[in-house]
């Protein structure tokens, strides 16, 4: 869901009022398209896994540079087209912003039908099908190899995984996620829980949530959303972390409607209920608990790590008062998270330079979005577990200048890192199935009568509608 979800880009880590900036060299960065006669249509096919020619004339368009309101994040992104430029010094760049979310769905959509996506366009993990769909993106198969992003073999396979069709690759990524149990350290001591243990059954996360409730004045202990398509998208984030599934594994029925789905459900209703270690403020989609956590009104809830930063740089929390430990079960967690494709129709050299950039801006460890000691100089926040799409050698090393460099309490952060959950991605036809189990949650948080039996039964007639109209 964080991966499909309307949201603040915090991302690269993401997780994003179009202006031209002169760079020097043949580069700029600004909104202007791209010039069709510019490589469009130039470039030889002999070699297309060979690298770029320096000496080669190409320019693109390319989304999510940094607005103007994040002034040290887009000084970053002009630093390294300059450093890009010294090594392809013909290469131009022309960086596109929005004010708002890197993606706003709706914006995305029009923009794959009316075939005006830039050249090297940003997307969720999710949003594969609907480029494929809409036959929007480059079969990039061929040109990615070890010459042109050196650490490709060093790249989470799952997440790579995540951005291919039938062993097609189509995009590169930028950032990933999974998803683990986000807490309040200060409430957690208050209530006499040990902050550096996070729970991980949901026996203790209930218990635990009993404890924080009792703190009184207006605490809750345990927040869930149930709206806007969140309360699905936590149901299902629940149901992985047990073992369970929301579809089956052909994509054709829905899975949910069994004894894992009536834990979920039942779990979260006794605890609204029975235990009112959930609060009464119901109906909450995303943005309401991390207002609720960073004032010190809730104890836990699920979340990915960059929730942390919002909370920090939107809120005005502070890092050293949260924590994160694995989602509870720890059967598998929902992951995702970010990434780019090259539009349907660009030329092999553009899609060679295409490449190259992002091979230096985003997958290369120690330079662009990894070099951490200038993210330190800058003031951004350094310690966070994410992005975290790198294994081996390279994850040691990445993670060793990470926790150097790091500008928050990095041990607060260690449960959830010494504990990996296997990642699992979301299902199919995500955000309409998240629509439908918005009901499940909204039904037990709000109804203290819920017949669950009925919910789950009439959600599992509307998913099975849902995915019968792939």
């Amino acid at each position: 869901m964080r991966s499909t979800w309307p949201r603040p880009a915090l991302r690269t880590s993401a997780v994003a009022i179009a202006t031209a900036l002169a760079l020097g060299s043949l580069a700029a960065c600004g909104t202007s398209s791209s010039d069709d006669g510019d490589g469009a249509g130039a470039g030889s096919k002999a070699d297309i896994s060979a690298p770029l020619d320096p000496k080669t004339k190409v320019s693109l368009t390319i989304d999510c540079m940094p607005p103007k309101a994040k002034a040290a994040e887009r000084r970053q992104w002009i630093e390294d087209v300059k450093t890009f430029n010294e090594k392809y010094p013909n290469v131009t760049i022309n960086g596109k912003s929005t004010a708002g979310q890197c993606e706003e769905p709706a914006r995305f959509t029009a923009a794959l039908k009316a075939k005006s996506q830039p050249d090297v366009f940003y997307t969720y993990f999710t949003d594969l099908q609907q480029v494929l769909d809409n036959d929007g993106a480059e079969d990039i198969t061929p040109y990615v190899t070890k010459k042109t992003v050196p650490a490709l073999g060093s790249i989470d396979p799952s997440v790579l995984g995540a951005l291919k069709k039938d062993n097609k690759l189509y995009g590169l990524p930028t950032s990933n996620y999974t998803m683990g149990l986000l807490i309040n350290r200060k409430l957690f001591e208050r209530a006499g829980l040990d902050p550096d243990r996070p729970p991980t059954t949901w026996a203790d996360v209930r218990t635990a949530a009993k404890k924080i409730a009792g703190l009184g004045g207006g605490i809750s202990g345990y927040g869930e959303y149930s709206a806007e398509n969140t309360g699905g998208w936590h149901f299902t984030a629940t149901m992985y972390g047990l073992g369970g599934d929301v579809v089956s594994s052909d994509g054709t029925k829905a899975a949910f409607n069994d004894a894992t789905g009536q834990q979920v459900a039942k779990q979260l209703h006794d605890m609204r209920w029975k235990d009112d270690s959930m609060g009464r403020t119901q109906l909450l989609k995303w943005g309401d608990l991390q207002k609720q956590i960073a004032s010190d009104k809730l104890g836990m809830f699920l979340a990915a790590p960059d929730d942390v930063t919002y909370m920090v740089q939107q809120l005005g929390a502070d890092y050293d008062n949260f924590g994160m430990g694995p989602i509870p079960g720890g059967k598998a967690t929902l992951f995702g998270g970010n990434d780019y494709m090259i539009k349907k129709g660009s030329s092999p050299d553009r899609i060679k330079a295409a490449i190259a950039w992002l091979n230096f801006k985003t997958l290369t460890p120690g330079k662009g979005q990894f070099d951490w000691a200038r993210t330190k100089e800058d003031k951004l926040p350094v310690g966070l577990p994410q992005p975290n799409f790198f294994t081996g050698a390279v994850k040691a090393d990445d993670l060793k200048s990470r926790t150097n460099n790091a500008t928050m309490p990095v041990r607060n952060f260690e449960p959830f890192m010494a504990n990996p959950v296997r990642g699992k991605a979301e299902p199919p036809k995500a955000q309409e199935v998240y629509k439908v189990l918005d009901n499940v949650m909204s039904g037990v948080l709000t109804n203290k009568n819920a017949d669950v039996d009925k919910l789950l039964s009439t959600a599992e007639q509307q998913v099975n509608q849902v995915l019968a109209n792939q």
